[in-house]
């Protein structure tokens, strides 16, 4: 199970995705933590069991205990966040975004690596899920840490790769199945 799997079984009519696939994981300029924590926790968000086997092992290789378990953290939160923050935000009522969310988060402020890596970790799976509002919280505090734009793109670019890959796999095999 590797990345070299994961492109073969990608289809002709998606010559493209096999490419970035390739592109956006092999000729990454972020460092190896980034990269793989980000690559993880984007195949977690992306809930396709194939995409997650193919690229767990390699991520795991990749990572530290520590940052494994912080990119696994980060797309558990996130998948909390990015429904509760999304709903409120969507919500015609202002009122919703005044209260309290009681939710407990405490992963954030202590991931077990470093703040800036869990952040663009946090962000890549809330560009998956489609929350805007988390999406400018953590582009946010990764700007004010120094982070440009093109690391942020980075990861926003792999998890669209990533959920592009989860998406047309998951289809095939449910149109095999058939």
């Amino acid at each position: 199970m590797s990345l070299d799997s994961l492109k073969s079984a990608i289809p002709d009519f998606a010559k493209d995705l096999k490419l970035n696939l390739g592109s956006v994981i092999g000729n990454s300029d972020l460092p190896q933590q980034q990269l793989w924590g980000t690559v993880l926790s984007c195949a977690i968000a992306a809930r396709s069991p194939r995409v997650l086997r193919e690229l767990e092992p390699e991520a795991k290789a990749n990572l530290s205990p520590e940052a494994y378990t912080a990119a696994k953290s980060a797309a558990a939160i996130m998948a909390m966040n990015n429904v509760f923050y999304r709903t409120r935000h969507l919500l015609s009522d202002p009122e919703y975004g005044t209260l309290r969310a009681g939710l407990r988060m405490n992963v954030i402020g202590n991931p077990g690596v470093e703040k800036v890596d869990f952040e663009l970790w946090s962000l890549a799976v809330s560009a998956i899920n489609g929350c805007g509002q988390c999406l400018d919280s953590h582009e946010q505090v990764l700007r004010k840490a120094g982070v440009d734009r093109e690391t942020i793109q980075e990861a926003f670019k792999i998890a669209s790769v990533i959920q592009a890959v989860a998406v047309t796999l998951d289809a095939e095999a449910a149109l095999a199945a058939e």
